[in-house]
């Protein structure tokens, strides 16, 4: 058993909204915080259109979807998540704003509260060490779209206790998730992994190897993945790969951690992908078209 019945989330971008989603339709009262009214009422829809996608995909029943939306509540309180039993954040990896967050949450938490980041590079430990509860500061970070992803890495900083890990562990596999253990080592297991094929990819189209089409399609047929690498970047977003690629590289100094060229040009320019509509794919047209 968890131990968890009322769940907080801060933040309603992306990542925010599918983890209320996902937490909501598995049973929990949900309470997302946002910084404004117009951020809550977009998380709000798009909350409401993935659970209706998955009624007109046959994969959810309308019941269920009406049941995990009379779990979810928002708000723009950050008073509001103290009455939760698990407040998992998932805002801007900015390490400097989540400090300043977790500051605040952990003197309006009850101190049997965990607190779990949704950080896809920054150190659990410099969280956990912002508040007084290190014991029961965990990482949870899911993949985008998280109400599809199976994964989620549970990750164990040096100052967690066993328990707030079991606890941590269950609750994502309450969610129907399939949980991994991971060291609060930067990238964790799968961005440790995963960066370094992406930026080679962006290396070789850079390089002339292939076309965008051509080193997607053979790393699909050739390799069995289901999407190509660069693909796979836009889904991430361009500027979350640079930034964990940096990352990686700050920690490691390994060039095959380096950012290549043209993904921070790509960043700059504001391409990032699925999210602005434009990265190596350009997603005005349907199907995608290389837009490089």
């Amino acid at each position: 058993m968890t131990g968890i019945k009322n769940v907080g989330v801060l933040g309603g971008g992306l990542m925010g909204n599918g983890i209320a989603q996902v937490a909501a339709a598995a049973g929990y009262t949900v309470t997302l915080r946002d910084i404004d009214d117009g951020a809550i009422g977009r998380a709000r829809k798009m909350i409401e259109g993935s659970l209706g996608k998955f009624v007109e995909k046959g994969k959810l029943a309308a019941t269920a979807r009406d049941a995990a939306l009379g779990l979810l509540g928002f708000t723009t309180d950050l008073d509001a998540l103290s009455k939760s039993d698990l407040v998992i954040e998932a805002v801007t990896e900015d390490l400097t704003l989540k400090n300043k967050l977790w500051k605040e949450l952990d003197e309006k938490c009850p101190q049997g509260t965990i607190f779990a980041s949704n950080t896809s590079s920054l150190p659990i430990v410099a969280m956990a060490a912002a508040t007084k509860r290190p014991d029961r500061f965990v990482g949870m970070h899911f993949f985008n779209p998280v109400p599809v992803m199976q994964l989620v890495e549970v990750v164990k900083a040096v100052g967690t206790s066993q328990e707030t890990f079991d606890r941590a562990f269950a609750f994502a596999k309450s969610l129907g998730k399939e949980a991994i253990v991971a060291k609060d080592t930067p990238g964790f297991v799968v961005n440790r992994l995963l960066v370094p094929y992406m930026v080679d990819a962006i290396r070789a189209f850079e390089n002339g190897v292939g076309s965008v089409t051509d080193i997607d399609i053979g790393m699909k047929l050739g390799a069995g993945h289901p999407i190509g690498p660069l693909a796979l970047t836009d889904l991430v977003g361009l500027d979350t790969a640079l930034r964990v690629s940096d990352i990686l590289y700050a920690e490691f100094s390994e060039q095959r951690y380096s950012a290549p060229p043209l993904l921070r040009r790509l960043v700059t320019a504001g391409h990032l992908g699925r999210k602005t509509g434009r990265g190596f794919y350009d997603y005005s047209k349907d199907p995608a078209v290389p837009a490089l």
